[in-house]
């Protein structure tokens, strides 16, 4: 199956997961808006989110996956299942003991971490603590998920552990759809929300399960052991765990300094579930099949395959976020009005929230490139380069916060996370570039600069298009006038890029060739 095959598979049960996220936060804006109860929920929620990044995806996409393939090519089957079952049990163990530990520090957690604005309200301060420890066991679910997910990775079944995340949002979904049907007050919505993220782990976890034993593998609990393998897992995990959760992290900080404004935590919520849909499909996606591929590559001895993996990834991906980034840049408000604009939800609010997204879409090319360019690191078991890159972007995104929020508010905090987002990414790629790891194409830096003018002449076009349609993306158009409005404002755009991006270079049949038909390069000595 070619890379893009591979990518496409991944993305389209993210883009899938993403449809379905959409939905839940337009119920959200709906039922809660951006008030107290929408401010509690997804303070509380943030928190164990937080932990999966760290103790799930960031470690086991990192670090179990390339010492999952060494297992599969130096003792078969059979030594990694035994391999996985170590990990396994230390992992279950570990889990077990920081939800225990986690669920009794609650409240310091709260009052010290996760919303410390909260405190000058007690009434809003218990509720978050209370709402945190019933989702917080979430985490266990989803980093056992996530474990498996990795081993599904490696084995090229990526659908299940795609397609997990799902059930996530159609059981949030059901909850909202209860909440509005019944009337219940947003305290209530935002309760029912909470037992829905702990069912939906659950059921995450099963889909997985599922999926392993179709691939024919299967998973037993041993006693927790810590075997020279696992050991190396967890010198490789740590780092692997803090850089994986880079954005989490950053979001974090920007929740708790957020804390002190009504309404902060929810917009950037709301924002942040945009452009999670280009980030999701086509991030998640590249950096999903890459690492194992790159992984595969290495460890054959095949260095101009990775090479080429590498760049093909970077190429993919500028391809596709570019004019991405022009179009929540230009088009942000109309996207928020669309989505979210009724309800709890007003015109005040569409104005704040379309501002953030303007923002991230600044960001995005960078926080996908960097799902792209951390598995030039992980594949070579060097999780702490990376590791070291996002502490400077940690200091970056939290001095950045501090410094613009009291005057620019949420908006100022997407600053911040946008910034610290393009320092990672320039520390990655010329890390890259400097150790020989990324070879440098004159070609694909021309493609690039040709992409990011076929973008402005779409930016341009929606921009005319956008004031002359002023009238039906307005606040007081029907809805179906709106919706049908701005599908036709992107789809014209589309057709603008593609066709721009073809007649003048920055794309050409044969880059989608080289991408849809990938054949393993020659081995070549280091």
């Amino acid at each position: 199956m070619s890379l893009v095959k591979k990518f496409a598979t991944v993305g389209g049960a993210t883009l899938g997961s993403r449809i379905f996220g959409f939905a839940r936060e337009t119920l959200m804006a709906a039922a809660l808006g951006t008030g107290p109860m929408a401010d509690v929920f997804y303070a509380a929620f943030r928190f164990p989110n937080l932990f999966r990044r760290l103790f799930a995806e960031g470690a086991f996409n990192a670090a179990f996956v390339p010492l999952f393939a060494k297992e599969i090519e130096a003792n078969g089957t059979d030594g990694a299942k035994r391999f996985s079952e170590e990990v396994f049990g230390v992992l279950f163990s570990v889990l077990l003991l920081i939800t225990i530990v986690m669920e009794l520090a609650m409240p310091l957690l709260v009052r010290f971490i996760i919303a410390p604005g909260f405190t000058n309200d007690p009434d809003k301060f218990d509720i978050t603590v209370r709402m945190a420890a019933v989702m917080f066991p979430y985490l266990m679910c989803m980093s056992l998920t996530a474990m498996m997910s990795g081993m599904l990775n490696s084995l090229h079944h990526f659908f299940a552990a795609a397609i997990a995340p799902v059930f996530l949002n159609v059981v949030m979904i059901g909850a909202l759809f209860y909440a509005l049907y019944t009337g219940a007050e947003p305290l209530q919505t935002a309760w029912y929300l909470s037992w829905g993220v702990l069912v939906a782990g659950i059921l995450q976890l099963v889909v997985v399960y599922l999926g392993v034993i179709h691939a024919g593998m299967s998973i037993g609990l041993r006693f927790p052991r810590f075997t020279p393998n696992v050991k190396r897992l967890l010198i490789l995990a740590i780092p692997a765990a803090v850089t994986g959760g880079i954005t989490q992290i950053n979001q974090m900080i920007g929740q708790a300094i957020a804390s002190s404004r009504e309404g902060a935590i929810a917009a950037l919520q709301y924002a942040d579930r945009i452009y999670q849909l280009p980030l999701g499909v086509v991030g998640v996606a590249v950096g999903v099949v890459l690492l194992p591929e790159l992984a595969r590559a290495l460890k054959a001895g095949n260095l101009r395959e990775a090479g080429n993996l590498q760049n093909r990834s970077i190429e993919f991906v500028l391809f596709l976020t570019i004019p991405a980034a022009f179009a929540l840049w230009i088009l942000s408000d109309e996207i928020i009005r669309v989505l979210y604009e009724r309800g709890a939800f007003h015109q005040e609010n569409t104005a704040i929230v379309g501002s953030i997204l303007a923002i991230y879409g600044i960001g995005l090319p960078a926080f996908v490139l960097i799902k792209a360019l951390q598995p030039g690191f992980y594949a070579r078991e060097d999780t702490r380069t990376p590791m070291r890159f996002s502490a400077v972007a940690v200091g970056v995104n939290c001095a950045t916060a501090l410094t613009l929020f009291p005057y620019l508010g949420a908006p100022g905090i997407a600053v911040a996370e946008a910034t610290a987002g393009w320092i990672s990414t320039v520390l990655l790629f010329s890390t890259l570039l400097r150790r020989g790891h990324l070879a440098w194409e004159w070609a694909l830096a021309r493609r690039a600069a040709l992409l990011v003018v076929s973008a402005a002449v779409m930016g341009a076009a929606i921009m005319y298009l956008q004031h002359r349609w002023a009238p039906w993306l307005a606040s007081d158009a029907r809805l179906t006038t709106k919706i049908s409005t701005l599908g036709l404002l992107i789809l014209i755009a589309m057709t603008v890029y593609f066709a721009t991006a073809f007649l003048i270079g920055g794309a050409n049949l044969g880059m989608i060739r080289r991408n849809l038909n990938r054949k393993p390069a020659v081995k070549t000595d280091a």
